[in-house]
């Protein structure tokens, strides 16, 4: 038979779960005892290619590079450099082109970083692979392997390929990084329904797992780009980051400016030329200077300083901000949408439950450290009973997991499981070490998934005792006792059914505890089919990856900011449901699983992420469609998560979070945030400095605007009207570069205010300048401009000089600034108090170096030879200094009059 004869299909829409394995056997007409003939597999490699991550095609690190400076704000901050130069104001010129490509290296760095997520998808391929060929077992490249390919797995071998299992013993994969579930998947070779999720495919390995335990012979059914790694590598792929809000509305600030700038500039000259007082050279040089003027060339560089300062103070809240809009995002965001395992949970194992004959108790805790205690009824235990000793002596002899201690975390050696009954033990009083001495293993039954249970033989100096664990159907058929204080009983089976099915319907996972004294078992060769059918019930434990404590308080400061908090994960319906309820996430009840998001078109599941939280059994696929269907509502998603699954949601979310302990490689390259404590409370305290970051460019942006236009509108008075300038070009652009670099910066470092978190989120269609931000820059615009002609024209009532007149003009218009520093602190509230004035010595800083420089201004020669000014007499700083309070007054009056109505309040 030739090779395209045998070669199959493996479009990713086969259902291989679905099929019997002598189906597949057959579709890829492999022998599972023979493996493929060799003379075969170079057809099928040239069929398929090799099994290896394609990578797409890059951008050359120049192009990246010129690609920053495709921006509006870019292209007039060049034009306003060039300007500059031409002016020979070699200083604002410098600044300028500073600015431009210290923005275009911070992009060209991100793009560069992003672009290894892919990298570290491809790193998780397994490289090698055992495999059967031509009868023979193999170790090949694993990029060698074909479909039809025997591959042979053992405990502790990464999975190379997408494999339909053949053959199984007591095989389980460790699949959170691609399902998110939290313990092991146990695996079978029975074929499952063709609508199964990745997560319940109990016959499939899939590539980049890893084998926790047990054997296993599968047939490779997808390589390379036809694999759930290789769908999720192509979703990475194709899906586009997204621009924050912020740069967004910066664009169109941009335009809108850009335009204004340009009409106002060219009806200036025009009317100044028509009326015909000033030369044409005199005034092409004050329209430049209005031009430049009106420019925020400080803006671009206040928006990275501010986002700089926000990502350090994230940094010391554990939060790592890998690209610099994503600061300013966080403070827009309506939906934190999550992860359970290890984000929300401690993605450890822990006994939460213990039911006995005669009582229920519940078991606190944090993972698998040591520390907690046994309750009944709410009350912690007294004297411990006699079947919960006996349940911890199980717990720690009928046991194969390892728990370590390292670097101060608690990690499980084997089966997450077991380990976590070791500190269940450890709560009821026991030491694993003094009863592995007392009674050492003398022969055991190991645990296998076809029967269901673990044994062991134990002897004590004084009697042998038989302790079994295992599934609680299995475990109840072996049993006709109970265990109570008094000695053992009959059993009664419909209480521990019913028990241990409460605990499952909280999301448990419920194993049962027996044992049988003096049991007359001969050690040495015991098997699973010599377990007696007369064993003692000791009781059930429930166990579950407990939600972090930290993580319920943190989902209660988000909910009370107005931001919803919603479950997205790849484990079991009840099981999310039950750690939501603990959450306080949704309605504790409601609970849509990846097959129910399958059956909704886009429209359906835009209505259902409005009224549903917790999403069950989420494949990357439904994870992805969530969070576009969350976007097209109108919300900021921030999205967080450890595992590859979770990757490609994270890099189409608003704002992508890792974890940073547990996370893999691809989950952080892909996300905008990585937490380095694994703690969803961390999120919480990023979101209040996004928050703050956003505040403060606000801010910033509602000092600069009003000044700005001021500095150029003083000019533009005199030339609509005819008189003589109040000041001159070269003096505006001085204080221009004075004002904008030594005061505008000084607001980026504005602490938090006390409300931050009580806010509800920005709205994403509100314009980076409201209403009340269009009256507040035009309000202080024509203050200053008053304050600034008042103080020429009284200079020249006086007698001045225009020189002295315009010196005077340059230091109100300066001053007037100063003043609306303070008052630019807070938004509306009330600058009039010491502690309004507090927390930020920045501001202090930029006063004092503007108050130097204006005395240079004033009072050197060499500022008087280049910018026509001349001293001022001591006596007209009475005059500068009362004005500038007055100013500061004004605009004072304006807060409290916006403060008295809420209707107008930004």
């Amino acid at each position: 038979m030739s090779p395209t004869e045998t070669t199959p299909s493996t479009e990713s829409g086969r259902s291989w779960h679905a099929m019997p394995a002598e189906a597949v056997e057959k579709e890829f007409a492999v022998d599972p005892s023979q493996g493929l003939d060799p003379g075969e597999v170079s057809g099928r490699l040239n069929t398929y290619g090799p099994n290896r991550l394609p990578q797409g095609k890059k951008k050359g690190p120049f192009a990246r590079f010129l690609a920053q400076f495709n921006n509006v704000l870019i292209y007039v901050l060049l034009v306003a450099g060039f300007i500059k130069l031409m002016l020979s104001l070699w200083l604002d010129a410098s600044i300028i082109f500073a600015v431009v490509v210290l923005n275009s290296l911070l992009g060209f760095i991100q793009e560069g970083r992003a672009e290894k997520a892919l990298d570290s998808l491809r790193n998780m391929l397994s490289a090698e692979a055992r495999v059967l060929r031509g009868g023979s077992v193999r170790l090949i490249p694993s990029e060698e392997l074909v479909p039809g390919d025997i591959v042979l797995l053992e405990s502790g071998d990464k999975i190379p390929a997408d494999l339909r299992l053949v053959d199984a013993k007591n095989l389980r994969t460790e699949e959170a990084a691609l399902t998110g579930e939290s313990v092991p998947s146990e695996k079978s070779t029975a074929a499952v329904s063709a609508k199964a999720t990745v997560g319940d495919r109990e016959n499939m390995a899939f590539s980049g797992t890893m084998v926790v335990s047990g054997r296993a012979t599968g047939i490779v059914v997808a390589t390379g780009s036809q694999t759930e790694l290789g769908r999720i590598n192509q979703m990475l792929a194709e899906v586009s980051a997204l621009e924050t809000p912020l740069l967004r509305q910066i664009k169109r600030f941009g335009h809108v400016i850009t335009i204004a700038i340009a009409f106002i500039s060219v009806l200036l000259f025009a009317w100044g030329h028509w009326l015909g007082h000033m030369t044409f050279v005199e005034l092409f040089q004050a329209v430049v200077g209005i031009t430049v003027s009106l420019i925020p060339e400080g803006l671009p560089a206040l928006i990275t300083v501010t986002l700089a300062i926000g990502v350090q103070r994230m940094a010391r809240r554990n939060a790592i901000i890998r690209r610099l809009p994503a600061v300013e995002t966080l403070g827009s965001v309506s939906r934190i949408c999550s992860d359970k395992t290890g984000t929300l949970t401690l993605m450890e194992m822990m006994v939460t439950s213990a039911v006995t004959a005669e009582a229920a108790y519940d078991v606190s805790g944090d993972g698998y450290a040591p520390e907690g205690e046994v309750s009944a009824s709410g009350k912690p235990l007294g004297a411990m009973p006699e079947v919960l000793t006996l349940m911890g002596r199980v717990s720690l002899l009928c046991n194969d997991a390892e728990l370590l201690q390292d670097d101060g975390k608690w990690k499980v050696e084997g089966d997450p499981t077991e380990g976590a009954l070791y500190p269940f033990a450890n709560k009821l009083g026991m030491d694993r070490a003094a009863e592995t001495v007392a009674a050492p293993r003398v022969d055991s039954i190991p645990f296998e998934s076809e029967h269901k249970f673990m044994a062991t033989l134990n002897r004590s100096a004084s009697a042998e005792m038989l302790l079994v664990k295992g599934a609680p159907e299995v475990i109840l058929e072996h049993c006709d006792r109970q265990q109570t204080e008094t000695g053992p009983a009959p059993l009664d089976r419909s209480r521990f059914a019913s028990e241990g099915d409460r605990l499952a319907a909280q999301g448990e996972r419920v194993l049962g505890l027996a044992w049988l004294p003096s049991p007359g078992l001969a050690a040495g060769g015991l098997g699973p089919q010599d377990l007696p059918k007369n064993l003692v019930l000791l009781g059930l434990v429930g166990l579950m990856d407990p939600p972090r404590k930290e993580a319920i308080e943190a989902v209660q400061e988000c909910h009370g900011g107005g931001i919803r908090v919603t479950m997205i994960t790849g484990d079991h319906k009840i099981t999310a449901a039950a750690i939501a309820k603990m959450l306080g996430i949704g309605d504790g009840a409601t609970a849509v699983a990846g097959t129910e998001i399958e059956a909704m078109n886009d429209a359906a599941l835009q209505d259902c992420v409005r009224d549903v939280d917790v999403f069950a059994r989420a494949s990357p696929e439904h994870k992805l469609r969530l969070v576009k269907a969350i976007q097209a509502n109108g919300e900021v998603v921030a999205m967080t998560g450890d595992g590859v699954n979770d990757a490609p949601a994270l890099k189409k979310a608003d704002i992508g979070v890792a974890m940073g302990i547990k996370g893999t490689e691809v989950t952080k390259e892909a996300a905008g945030m990585i937490l380095v404590d694994d703690n969803f409370a961390s999120i919480s305290a990023a979101v209040k400095e996004g928050r703050t970051v956003y505040n403060n460019i606000e801010k910033a942006m509602l000092f600069l605007l009003p000044t700005n236009i001021a500095q150029g509108a003083v000019i533009a008075v005199a030339i609509l009207f005819g008189f003589t300038l109040p000041i001159t070009a070269p003096q505006v652009l001085w204080v221009n570069m004075v004002t904008s670099v030594a005061l505008g910066l000084a607001i980026s470092f504005e602490p938090p205010e006390a409300d931050i978190m009580r806010r509800p989120p920005r709205a994403t269609e509100r314009p980076i300048v409201s209403r009340f931000g269009i009256w507040r820059i035009l309000f202080v615009g024509s203050a200053l401009v008053v304050y600034t002609l008042l103080t020429f024209f009284l200079n020249k009532a006086n007698g001045a000089s225009d020189e002295v007149a315009r010196t005077a003009a340059v230091n109100a218009i300066t001053l007037g600034q100063v003043f609306y520093l303070l008052n630019s602190r807070c938004l509306i509230d009330s600058s009039l108090s010491l502690r309004a004035h507090r927390g930020n010595a920045y501001v202090w800083y930029g006063i004092a170096s503007v108050v130097v420089l204006q005395f240079l201004f004033t009072y050197a020669p060499p500022f008087h030879a280049v910018f026509e000014t001349d001293a001022l007499p001591w006596s007209e700083w009475l005059w500068l200094i009362g004005g500038g309070i007055a100013f500061f007054l004004v605009v004072e009056i304006e807060k409290f009059i916006i403060r008295s109505m809420p209707s107008v309040r930004p």
